[in-house]
């Protein structure tokens, strides 16, 4: 079951960088950098699980919240909101 799980995520990841690299629009761009950095918080919370380490854990929640904050940030200064 983890194999097939890891085949998930390496394909996300790849559809996401693929996204990332070769999106039409900034926003496009901005989507594929919040999506790479869900995928990543996911694989982190995966192998806290298949290692039993609950410091992997700790390390996706504060990923998630400063991936949350970095795309927040660079989605208002796109939107032009300098303010």
């Amino acid at each position: 079951m983890l194999n097939f799980v890891l085949i998930l995520v390496f394909i996300s990841i790849i559809l996401g960088a693929f996204r990332f690299f070769k999106g039409p629009s900034s926003p496009d761009r901005v989507v594929a950098l919040d999506t790479l950095t869900t995928v990543l918080s996911v694989t982190f919370v995966i192998g806290a699980l298949f290692f039993d380490n609950k410091v992997l854990l700790d390390i996706s929640f504060v990923f998630a919240a400063l991936s949350f904050t970095s795309v927040i940030v660079i989605s208002r200064y796109l939107e032009g909101d300098n303010s």
